[in-house]
């Protein structure tokens, strides 16, 4: 046999590195846009809810090999991106206390525009001020538009959890905003 057929043959046709990579593919193209949301859900701002999504998949490449069940690569997204959002908007508020910036606005906002602008501010401050936990259960539930059974399989609890984080998340908000 010659030394060039001993290693075509030895040679795998496909490396389990292509097999993740491959699978690793399919899974962040599955979920980009659930990443931004969260993301964004957080943040409120395209930019930084890009460059985050953009870390939360940066972080699953890394750890891609290390998840035992990829079945639950969704949710294990959407926690990673959760977390890094936390993240990113403890650091900018850090850093704008210790720049001490305040910026002030003197554009003109017609009336109508000013109280639903002002409602939504309101609305944005009471999820913000909830506990974590029920925090991304409405958020994933109530602005991105996932049932129960959704928001369960991707923060990995049961379904009754869930439920009952939304029950509690809903009472907090309508107490905060009366």
């Amino acid at each position: 046999m010659t030394r060039a057929r001993a290693e075509y043959l030895s040679a795998p046709l496909v490396t389990v590195d292509d097999d993740l990579e491959r699978e690793f593919e399919l899974r962040v193209a599955d979920c980009s846009t659930l990443a931004f949301r969260v993301a964004f859900s957080v943040l409120r701002q395209q930019q930084d809810a890009e460059d985050v999504a953009q870390e939360a998949f940066v972080r699953a490449h890394r750890n891609f090999r290390k998840l035992r069940n990829r079945e639950s690569f969704h949710a294990w997204m959407v926690r990673t991106t959760w977390r890094l959002a936390l993240d990113h908007r403890r650091g900018e508020h850090r850093r704008s206390a210790r720049q001490n910036v305040h910026a002030l606005s003197n554009i003109r906002i017609p009336v109508d525009a000013a109280a639903s602008a002002e409602l939504t501010a309101a609305l944005w401050e009471a999820i913000d001020a909830l506990p974590e936990k029920l925090r991304i259960t409405i958020v994933l539930s109530a602005i991105e538009g996932h049932d129960v059974a959704d928001v369960a399989r991707l923060l990995d609890l049961p379904e009754g959890t869930v439920k009952s984080r939304l029950y509690h998340a809903r009472r907090q908000l309508q107490e905060r905003l009366r």
